[in-house]
């Protein structure tokens, strides 16, 4: 056992641990342009965060009224994040010391994500934490992607803890309703500040309004520390 007890702490991927919502918008806006939507947006792409890459597809379908099949777009975006991804995604630092003070600490950890597999792997190995964290959970070897809990709670299985051990790491207003909806304990570090208010982010036990330029590693080793308020 940890010198944190039974904790667990599972990771959201994107937004969270690394800065790769930035490709995640070029794929999209690629894969739009390739079937003649051509003016997507930053803001458009807003509205996706935090969902899984399969959700945003079949929304794509509905809301851009697109004949190509799910499975082929899937395809296609998750090729043209993966070319970007490689190049240019970097792991948030304060994100890196954390999960260093974690593995020296003895702490079980697991990545739970919207994307693909084949993504979150290439992603880890990339930025140099694959090492560290070796038990992932994409939302496509579940049934339901966030806010559903699955994801979470596969990884919880996986790991060998109780859903009542395990704090969520996560930056978007679906990853902490699925944290909530998992009985887990969630530390909130919004990537969109315009999403620090959604009603989402109050279920969390920290909230760091700030996001990422606010979190601190040691801070939250600290809170991790203290015991866990009754629900």
């Amino acid at each position: 056992m940890s010198i944190l007890g039974s904790t667990s702490v599972v990771f959201d991927l994107d937004g969270t641990l690394v800065d790769s919502e930035p490709a995640y918008f070029e794929a999209g806006r690629r894969t739009l342009a390739a079937q003649g939507v051509t003016d997507f947006t930053w803001a458009d792409h807003e509205q996706y965060v935090g969902i899984s890459t399969r959700e945003t597809i079949a929304l794509w379908r509905e809301r851009y009224g697109l004949d190509a099949p799910a499975e082929e777009l899937l395809a296609d975006k998750n090729r043209r994040y993966l070319e970007l991804a490689r190049a240019h995604t970097r792991a948030y630092p304060e994100m890196r010391t954390f999960v260093g003070l974690l593995a020296d600490a003895g702490v079980p950890m697991a990545v739970a994500s919207g994307s693909s597999r084949e993504a979150i792997e290439a992603i880890l190995t990339g930025t140099g934490l694959a090492d560290r964290l070796r038990t992932v959970v994409s939302a496509d070897e579940v049934a339901h992607g966030k806010p559903a809990p699955d994801v979470f709670l596969e990884a919880a299985r996986r790991l060998g803890a109780a859903p009542a051990d395990c704090v969520v790491v996560e930056d978007a207003a679906p990853g902490a309703a699925a944290a909530h909806a998992a009985g887990m304990r969630c530390i909130a570090v919004p990537y969109l500040a315009a999403q620090e208010d959604d009603p989402a982010f109050a279920t969390a036990e920290l909230l760091v309004r700030g996001g990422q330029r606010a979190f601190s590693a040691r801070k939250a080793m600290d809170w991790l520390a203290l015991p866990a308020r009754p629900a």
